[in-house]
């Protein structure tokens, strides 16, 4: 009988269930209700779920996910040394569409507009005591834009990475939720329901000059980002150049899909109770909101700027698709302008703001870090 109770209690003491804490129960909570969230409710499942999993699977203890050589470790590997974001930029790259933005280079001033909120999370962080560096990669969650802040978080902050990440990834995946009142509080009914006119045919000199354009000038201005905004007009240049149609299909779908598996889980896996269930945390997803709001608000602003000065030809809430989260901003504009006028077609203009968003947002961390790094 005693051999029996100490055979057994070694295979306690061996187990997860031995160092399970208080602390790694709540954090599986949170990985629960958030695959609720990507499944149950449809919010960004593709990036939700993952992250929700990868939560769960960091808080199961003597793992060894952070010492011992695999797959896990492999992950980790890259979401610290910045090798995903990139990545994922060659296929947003590849995925969208930038004849809006050249089409109406104006709009780009939308996407400029809507960067406001990077600037405020950023104070907001010093003031509650936050370093600069770690204040400035707080401050990229108000860009919407989930591969920057990682990146960002990997260089100027790396151990806030989790918290800014999963803050990042949720803002992203409520757009649906958080900027339609913003955008109803900011406008009235008659402009919401603003037909705008029909963009300009974009030649494919344009659409190939663009990406090579936009990659030596901000890569001159700013080298810390050259491999965001790099891999993202390399993406795009797949798409427009009409002789690489196999490299473009595997950079939106096949390759997209791998990392998107990959930084997500990642995501998660950053989220240990140990890293993750502190004050600091909590000033971060509240910081993350205030500067996500603050983008959103401050580019419908620029919006009814932009209305004013063109006599009404300006739909002010394209202006809340400057905000990076492509292209769900856009769509966002597109709901909120149909509702108030079912003959209204907003998407391709939002689009424009919506590109000119994930460009500002890079421009925006270079900026940082090429100013605050080291």
């Amino acid at each position: 009988m005693d051999a029996f109770l100490i055979a057994l209690a070694s295979v306690w003491n061996d187990s997860g269930f031995a160092a399970f804490t208080m602390g790694n129960f709540a954090m599986v909570i949170v990985g629960c209700v958030l695959l609720y969230m990507a499944i149950g409710k449809g919010f960004e499942p593709l990036l939700l779920s993952p992250i929700a999993f990868g939560c769960i699977l960091a808080n199961m203890p003597k793992t060894g996910f952070e010492d011992s050589p695999g797959v896990m470790q492999v992950i980790l590997y890259c979401i610290h040394h910045e090798i995903f974001p990139p990545l994922i930029f060659l296929g947003v790259g590849a995925m969208t569409d930038f004849g809006p933005l050249i089409a109406n280079p104006k709009v780009l001033l939308l996407g400029a507009a809507a960067q406001a909120g990077v600037f405020v999370s950023l104070i907001g962080a010093m003031m509650l005591g936050f370093t600069v560096q770690e204040s400035a990669a707080i401050g990229i969650i108000g860009g919407a834009d989930g591969p920057t802040a990682i990146y960002m978080a990997a260089k100027m902050a790396p151990q806030l990475l989790g918290a800014i990440a999963v803050a990042a990834y949720s803002y992203m995946s409520l757009v649906p939720l958080i900027q339609p009142p913003i955008m109803m509080a900011l406008t009235s009914a008659e402009d919401r329901a603003i037909v705008m006119e029909q963009l300009r045919p974009v030649t494919k000199f344009e659409r190939l000059v663009f990406p090579v354009a936009v990659t030596i000038i901000v890569s001159l201005l700013l080298p810390p980002v050259t491999s965001l905004i790099g891999m993202l007009m390399l993406g795009n240049l797949f798409r427009e150049s009409g002789c690489t149609e196999r490299l473009s299909d595997t950079s939106q779908n096949a390759l997209m899909n791998i990392v998107t598996i990959m930084l997500a889980t990642g995501t998660g896996l950053t989220m240990s109770a140990e890293s993750f269930l502190t004050v600091q945390t909590l000033l971060i997803i509240g910081l993350g909101l205030i500067a996500f709001a603050a983008g959103t608000a401050a580019g419908v602003i620029f919006g009814q700027i932009m209305k004013k000065v063109t006599n009404g030809a300006v739909n002010p809430l394209i202006g809340s698709a400057g905000v990076s989260a492509v292209p769900m901003a856009a769509r966002v504009s597109q709901v909120v302008g149909q509702k108030a006028n079912p003959a209204n077609f907003l998407l391709m203009h939002a689009m424009g703001p919506n590109v000119a968003g994930v460009i500002g947002t890079a421009v925006a961390a270079g900026t940082m870090l090429a100013m605050l790094k080291g």
